[in-house]
């Protein structure tokens, strides 16, 4: 007999996390094993239950879903993350699928979408909302992404992405203001809300995610 597939609801509003798993729980080949508040209680019970799927709200506090997906498949990398949220902006969803999220749907999702998108990424599938799917279509039908073009973290803007580069090439942030022909203070400002917008806990995760995009190459 096959084993349910081992569900986590991690979303810090308890209707609509207690509401899916009175869902979810009943139906034959899903089984939900833990059900978290926060991005915290997120990643402690993930390592703790190791489940097949996790349904992963993006904005909660202590630790937001992104940054906990990013410590949930550094440790458990076979792990499926189904992220379910209110909003689809292209900066959240690129950094969400950055950080390995395999399916992005809205809260407004039917039960029968939930479901299949729950069985597809445990299957080791991706699945995106209709909307979404197009629009990262057309992003990938643009081409390899390149510095400074919107393909790449469409949610920086040009300079950030500009100094991002840099930043992932090695540059000190003195180094880039001289490049740049900016104050030292522009160029800290900038690095900061480049953490803030890719929810990079520090420089050296930035540099991370920004080398795997394609930036900081040898000109």
């Amino acid at each position: 007999m096959t084993e349910p597939i081992a569900v986590l609801i991690a979303d810090d509003h308890p209707i609509y996390r207690d509401g899916l798993a009175s869902l979810l729980d009943p139906l034959p080949g899903i089984d939900v094993v833990g059900r978290a508040a926060d991005g915290v209680e997120a990643v402690e019970q993930a390592l703790a239950r190791r489940p097949d799927v996790i349904i992963m709200d993006l904005q909660m506090p202590r630790l937001n879903g992104i940054e906990a997906t990013r410590r949930v498949l550094a440790e458990l990398p076979a792990t499926g993350v189904l992220v379910i949220t209110m909003g689809e902006d292209e900066g959240t969803v690129f950094s969400a699928i950055t950080a390995g999220a395999r399916g992005y749907l809205l809260k407004g999702a039917d039960a029968d979408e939930v479901v299949q998108a729950i069985r597809t990424v445990h299957g080791g599938g991706v699945v995106f909302g209709a909307s979404l799917a197009q629009r990262i279509a057309r992003v990938f039908a643009s081409g390899p992404a390149v510095a400074g073009t919107p393909a790449v973290f469409p949610e920086l803007t040009e300079r950030e992405r500009e100094i991002l580069d840099l930043v992932a090439a090695g540059l000190s942030n003195s180094d880039i203001a001289a490049r740049l022909y900016l104050s030292p203070k522009t160029v800290r400002n900038n690095v900061s809300a480049i953490l803030a917008k890719l929810q990079a806990r520090d420089r050296s995760a930035a540099i991370v995610t920004a080398r795997e995009a394609g930036l900081g190459r040898p000109r």
